[in-house]
C-alpha cells in the first residue's frame, strides 16, 4: 500500500495541528484569557437576575434603589460581554487562518520538491482536492474548536463552581447526570471519523473526474465520450452521497442524544430546586438562578458534542493533508556540488538501467558516449525508451543502475538546477502559464530586455502572429495558452529555448504541431543554434534528423543501430524498415 494511503491515527494528526498552532500561542493565550472573561460575566448575570428578583418581594414592595444598581451592573456586563465576544473571534480567525495558510504553504512547497513518479500516480484532481477542499474543511473544524470547545468548558467548570456556592446538593444531582452525556458524544464521534476520512478520499476521486473531465473535454466530445463520463460521475457522486449521508446521519444523532440526557439534567434541578425552595433552602431568585445556570451547564455539552464531530471531519482532512506534505521528496542535492560552468556537453550513459515499475523492465544494460557538439538524433517505434532517455538526461527520473556522466561529473553528484540550467528542452506537449506572451518567453531569462525576446521570437518565427496579437508581447494568455493554436503554443516554447542558448539542447517532436513550410524554416533556426552545442533530436519523422551527426536506433530499450542516415540505409536493418514505412509510395 502506498504510503499516501495509509491513515495516520487522530492523535498523530492532532500532534501535527498542535505544531502549526504554537508559533501563534500568544494569540491563543489571549483568546483564552478573553473566553473566561465572556464565561466570568455571563455566569455573574443570573446572580445578578437572581437578585434582582428578591429585591421585587411583592406588591408596593419594590427595592428600586437596589434594582437599578444591579440593572446597571447587568448592561455593563452585557457591554464588556459583547466587546470580548468580538475581540476573541478577531484573534481565533487569526490563529485558524494563520495556521491554515502555513499549512497549504508547506504542502504546496512539498509538492515541488516531489519526484515526478508520485506526480505521475497520482490524481491531479486528488492533490488539488487536498489542497482545497480538505484545508477548508479543516479550518471551518479548527475555527469551531476555537470558538466554542474552550468557552464551553470554561463555562461547564464555571457553573459548577457558581452552582456549588448555591446549593452543593443540587449540583451533586447535576454531576451525576452529566457523564452520560460525555460517554454518548465521544461513542458517536469514534464512530463518525472512519466515515469522514472515506468522505473525504471520495471527494478527491470526483474532484479528479471533474479536473480531468474539463481539461480533456475536447477529447470527449470528440470521441462521444459524454454519456459514458456522466455514468463515472454519476457513479462516484452516488458513493460520495451515500458516504456523506451515513457520516453526517452518524454526526447529526449527536446534538439529539445530548440534548435528551440535559433536558433529564434540567428535570431534576428543577424538582430538586422547587423542594429546596418550598423548604426554605433557597430563595425564589436564588431557584432562578440556578435553573439558569442548569441551562446554562448543559448548553456547552450540545456545543462540544457538535464541535467534535465536526473536529472528527477536520481531522480527517488534516490527516490527509499531513499525508501529502510526508511524501518522501526527492533526493537533496548532495553537499558541496559542483557549479557545473562552462559545459562542453560530452555525455557518456555507462550500463544504465531503468524501468517506471521494477516488474516491467524498459532499458537495461543501456551504453552510449556523445562527444561534445554532436547532434544525436534518437529514432525508434512508439514505448522503445527515447523520451525515457530524455527523463534521465533531465534527472526527471534517476537511474536504478549504471551512471550518466555530463563532463566527467556524473549526474547524480550535480545539483539538479546547475544541471537543467545547462539543459534547453523543447516538448511536443506545450506548457505556458497564465500572463503575458512576454513573461512566457522570458521563463527560463527573466531579465531579458525586449530587444532579446523579440530576437528569440523572430529566430523561431513567432514574431509574426505574436504581432498580430491584440497587446503583441503584453497579450495576455490563459492558462496553458488557451486561445492560440497548438503551433503557435510550440513556438512560444522554442523561442523560450531560443532565448536562454544554453550549451545542450534536447528536442523532443519539437516540429510536430507545426505545418511544413514553417518546419523548414524553424529547422534551419535549429540548424544555426545547435552549431557548437551538443544537442539530443527525438524525432518519428525520419526527414527531420537526417543531418544528425549520428542516430541512435531503439528497441525494446536498447540501441539496436547507429551511424549516419547514410550508412543506416547501406545496413539494410531496422532503420531502413522505418525509413521505408515513412517514404514507401
Amino acid at each position: 500500500m502506498a504510503k499516501t494511503e495509509k491513515k495516520m491515527s487522530r492523535r498523530a494528526v492532532l500532534r501535527r495541528v498542535l505544531g502549526y498552532i504554537r508559533p501563534h500561542l500568544l494569540k491563543l493565550a489571549a483568546s483564552l484569557v478573553l473566553a473566561l472573561i465572556v464565561v466570568a460575566l455571563t455566569l455573574y448575570v443570573p446572580i445578578l437576575i437572581g437578585q434582582a428578583i428578591d429585591c421585587i418581594i411583592g406588591m408596593g414592595q419594590v427595592d428600586f434603589a437596589a434594582l437599578k444598581s444591579i440593572l446597571l451592573r447587568i448592561a455593563l456586563c452585557i457591554v464588556v460581554t459583547a466587546g470580548a465576544q468580538w475581540l476573541q473571534s478577531e484573534l481565533n480567525n487569526r490563529v485558524t487562518h494563520d495556521a491554515v495558510r502555513d499549512i497549504r504553504r508547506d504542502a504546496f512547497a512539498h509538492i515541488q520538491r516531489l519526484p515526478l513518479s508520485f506526480l505521475d500516480a497520482h490524481p491531479t484532481g486528488d492533490i488539488v482536492s487536498r489542497m482545497i477542499s480538505d484545508v477548508d474543511t479543516f479550518a471551518d473544524g479548527l475555527l469551531m474548536g476555537f470558538t466554542q470547545f474552550f468557552s464551553g468548558v470554561m463555562t461547564i467548570a464555571g457553573t459548577l463552581l457558581f452552582m456549588l456556592t448555591l446549593s452543593p446538593l443540587i449540583t451533586l444531582v447535576v454531576v451525576v447526570i452529566t457523564p452520560v452525556s460525555l460517554l454518548v458524544a465521544n461513542f458517536i464521534a469514534k464512530s463518525t471519523h472512519d466515515m469522514f476520512v472515506l468522505q473525504s478520499k471520495t471527494r478527491g476521486e470526483q474532484t479528479s473526474l471533474i479536473d480531468e473531465a474539463l481539461r480533456e473535454q475536447k477529447l470527449v466530445q470528440a470521441f462521444a465520450r459524454e454519456d459514458e463520463t456522466l455514468k463515472q460521475f454519476d457513479e462516484i457522486n452516488e458513493r460520495l452521497k451515500d458516504c456523506s449521508l451515513r457520516a453526517v446521519f452518524f454526526s447529526s444523532l449527536t446534538n439529539p442524544c445530548t440534548r435528551f440526557v440535559n433536558s433529564l439534567v434540567y428535570a431534576a434541578v428543577a424538582l430538586t430546586g422547587a423542594l429546596a425552595a418550598i423548604s426554605g433552602a433557597l430563595t425564589v431568585g436564588s431557584l432562578t438562578s440556578f435553573l439558569s445556570y442548569a441551562n446554562q451547564y448543559t448548553k456547552p455539552f450540545n456545543e462540544i458534542s457538535g464541535v467534535i464531530t465536526e473536529l472528527q471531519n477536520a481531522l480527517a482532512c488534516a490527516g490527509r493533508i499531513f499525508q501529502l506534505i510526508d511524501e518522501p521528496a526527492e533526493a537533496a542535492d548532495p553537499a558541496g556540488a559542483p557549479s557545473f560552468d562552462s559545459v562542453r556537453g560530452e555525455v557518456a550513459l555507462k550500463d544504465v538501467s531503468f524501468s517506471y515499475t521494477k516488474d516491467r523492465p524498459l532499458i537495461e544494460d543501456f551504453s552510449l558516449n556523445v562527444r561534445p557538439g554532436q547532434r544525436v538524433a534518437i529514432v525508434g517505434p512508439t514505448g522503445c525508451g527515447k523520451t525515457t532517455m530524455i527523463n534521465l538526461l533531465m534527472r526527471f527520473y534517476d537511474v536504478d543502475g549504471g551512471e550518466i556522466r555530463i563532463d566527467g561529473h556524473e549526474t547524480r553528484t550535480l545539483s539538479r538546477k546547475a544541471l537543467r540550467r545547462n539543459i534547453g528542452m523543447v516538448l511536443q506537449d506545450t506548457w505556458l502559464s497564465a500572463g503575458t506572451i512576454r513573461e512566457n518567453i522570458a521563463m527560463g531569462k527573466p531579465d531579458a530586455t525586449d530587444a532579446e525576446i523579440i530576437a528569440a521570437a523572430k529566430a523561431a518565427h513567432a514574431h509574426g502572429f505574436i504581432r498580430r496579437l491584440p497587446d503583441g508581447y503584453n497579450t495576455v494568455i490563459r492558462e496553458n495558452g488557451d486561445g492560440l493554436s497548438q503551433g503557435q503554443k510550440q513556438l512560444l516554447c522554442i523561442a523560450r529555448v531560443m532565448l536562454c542558448l544554453p550549451p545542450m539542447l534536447i528536442l523532443d517532436e519539437a516540429t510536430s504541431s507545426i505545418d511544413t513550410r514553417t518546419e523548414m524554416k524553424i529547422q534551419d533556426a535549429f540548424a544555426t543554434m545547435m552549431q557548437g552545442r551538443t544537442s539530443f533530436i527525438v524525432a518519428h519523422r525520419l526527414s527531420t534528423i537526417q543531418s544528425a551527426d549520428v542516430i541512435l536506433v531503439m528497441r525494446d530499450g536498447r540501441i539496436v543501430e547507429q551511424g549516419t542516415h547514410g550508412e543506416l540505409l547501406q545496413r539494410g536493418g531496422f532503420y531502413k524498415e522505418l525509413h521505408e514505412a515513412q517514404f514507401a509510395q
